[in-house]
């Protein structure tokens, strides 16, 4: 198999799919596009670990294999545009390059609020700059945090601020409760609780309406007039598919790239998408194409999307998807699809007051559990693992 691949995205998901085309037989040439000028590493542990001081920076980067030493590294450079009629895609130093195949990989950006205010002292966590920043921010003495939105990453870089002893951790979100969309009520008032019970402040219910500040950030202005002290501003509030540079190509861009059941985009052969950026139907629950930001995800879509890329033709993607957060000192483990089964949840093990496990089912089956609490509860969880394995698709 000749000829070249490119991998447009150089990060964790990039890596993986180099990686998985070698393996799965590919022996012409690969080349990486990247626009960060890192080698790809781990994004997890930037709001927890490493903003915390625990990891060093360097720690995150991940050892490519022996197999992908011949690969072709475009670091610090971006791909802007594309032409997949003629295979070749665009960058952003106005060269061209062809390919035989192509992955897409641009995983996604932070979601920024569009408030009226100053911009300084206004974080995203996402890029090794981005966790720099941040932490350079925290551990000035005194300093009053605000974090926007009370989803993943909002309450893990809560934790972490209250961890490095800032004055105040405020968290803002419009939903009733911490993770409530993922998790569903009765996760999300445990986690209220714990993070309450460790000196986080919540402010549900509510939307940001500004900002204070000349020069810099100095107060959120929510939605009902309330202004809240702030010295950083941390906004967690989403991502966004980084897939502008497929536009004119007639792909469903409208939340990352829609894929077919091999995570072919637009029905062409010759182009896949793999990481955070694809939007597939995942064969083990049903027909509808979701995007899925788990840890998993990018090795999980790379491994299939190789095979696809290099002739085979593999079962449909059903892969499980599994996610972690650590946050205080305790942990979420989660295995296969809570989302769908937020309308029957049910203790499977432990209280909410303490350690529990919890199952999500959907139409009395069981499609998904999570473990809220220590080493041993999440262990349990993972017992889980091979039963949500063997379950039948669900209808569509």
């Amino acid at each position: 198999m000749t000829g070249r691949v490119v991998v447009a995205g150089a990060s964790m998901a990039g890596l993986r799919a180099a990686e998985q085309l070698r393996a799965a037989g590919w022996t012409g040439a690969l080349t990486l596009v990247g626009d960060e000028p890192h080698m790809p590493y781990n994004r997890p542990p930037l709001s927890k670990e490493v903003l915390a001081g625990k990891s060093s920076f360097e720690s995150l980067a991940f050892r490519p294999r022996a197999s992908v030493a011949d690969v072709e590294w475009r670091l610090s450079t971006k791909v802007v545009a594309s032409r997949l009629a003629e295979r070749t895609v665009v960058l952003d130093d106005g060269s061209e390059l062809s390919y035989d195949g192509l992955v897409v990989a641009t995983g996604m950006r932070p979601r920024r609020l569009g408030c009226p205010g100053p911009l300084a002292g206004r974080h995203t966590v996402r890029t090794l700059a981005d966790a720099r920043g941040l932490r350079e921010e925290l551990t000035r003495s005194g300093v009053r945090v605000v974090v926007v939105g009370a989803g993943f990453i909002g309450c893990e870089v809560a934790a972490t601020a209250v961890g490095l002893g800032v004055a105040s951790v405020t968290v803002v979100d419009p939903l009733p409760l911490p993770m409530v969309g993922p998790l569903g009520e009765l996760l999300g008032k445990a986690l209220l609780r714990r993070h309450e019970e460790r000196g986080v402040r919540f402010a549900l219910g509510a939307g940001v309406a500004g900002f204070e500040g000349e020069d810099r950030v100095t107060g959120v202005v929510l939605d009902d007039g309330t202004v809240l002290p702030a010295d950083v501003v941390v906004e967690c509030v989403g991502s966004l598919a980084n897939t502008e540079w497929l536009d004119g190509n007639g792909l469903d861009l409208t939340d990352g790239v829609l894929t077919d059941a091999h995570l072919r985009a637009g029905g062409r052969p010759d182009v896949v998408a793999v990481g955070d950026v694809a939007r597939f139907p995942n064969a083990r629950y049903d027909a509808v194409p979701r995007r899925v930001e788990h840890w998993c995800i990018p090795t999980d879509t790379a491994k299939h999307a190789a095979k696809v890329l290099t002739g085979a033709e593999p079962a449909p993607f059903a892969p499980l998807p599994t996610f972690w957060s650590d946050q205080h000192d305790f942990r979420l483990q989660s295995f296969g699809a809570p989302v769908l089964g937020r309308d029957d949840v049910r203790v499977l093990d432990g209280d909410p007051a303490g350690d529990v496990l919890v199952g999500y089912h959907h139409a009395g089956r069981l499609v998904g559990v999570v473990a809220l609490g220590g080493p041993a509860t999440a262990a349990t969880a993972a017992g889980h693992r091979a039963e949500l394995l063997k379950q039948p698709a669900l209808t569509a």
